[in-house]
């Protein structure tokens, strides 16, 4: 079950080069299952010089898009003031079973309160006590304040899933962008 009803369902297809004979197309609930699923995603952005950034982190998955957070002095959060473009990824370490999916597209910046609450509550629902985070102002904090953390939406163009069993290399395309290409 997803929870698309506030999204559109992106447009699907399979890249044929990539892909053994007898694989289909990975329907996009089985990238949102994954999503949902992962632990640790990898987040990769851009520093001011044009070099990527790739470091491991915890997110969540709610109404159709990923979210992580961040301290708003890590290299991460200054990437992304001057360049919102990123890439997050999770999957398996296994060659023969699994899914690894890679959404393209940009962070932006969660402040709305109701919204930060929403997703604090499921940060703690899915990682425990450990990751419980209040919600002050347009952030998360924790530790009574001394801990402060900006939360951020990855804002999907297209997404890619690598199916390993048969081998297939899907592409999920949610609007069109000039960030996209093949």
């Amino acid at each position: 079950m997803t929870d698309l009803p506030t999204k559109a369902q992106p447009t699907t297809s399979l890249d044929q080069r990539f892909s053994d004979p007898e694989a289909g197309p990975t329907p996009w609930d089985d990238a949102v299952d994954c999503l949902r699923a992962a632990e640790i995603y990898w987040l990769t952005t851009l520093r001011a010089d044009g070099s990527p950034h790739t470091t491991p982190l915890m997110g969540v998955f709610l109404d159709g898009s990923m979210f992580f957070c961040t301290g708003p002095t890590e290299q991460k959060a200054r990437n992304l003031r001057t360049d919102r473009r990123c890439q997050l990824m999770t999957g398996t370490d296994r060659w023969d079973d699994g899914l690894d999916v890679v959404i393209e597209g940009r962070a932006e910046r969660v402040t709305d309160e109701v919204r930060l609450q929403a997703l604090a509550d499921l940060w703690e629902s899915k990682f425990g006590e450990p990751w419980h985070f209040d919600v002050a102002g347009d952030h998360f904090v924790s530790d009574g304040g001394a801990q402060v953390a900006d939360v951020y939406e990855v804002v999907a163009d297209v997404a890619r899933g690598f199916g390993k069993a048969p081998h297939s290399q899907t592409t999920w395309r949610f609007h069109t962008s000039p960030l996209v290409d093949d």
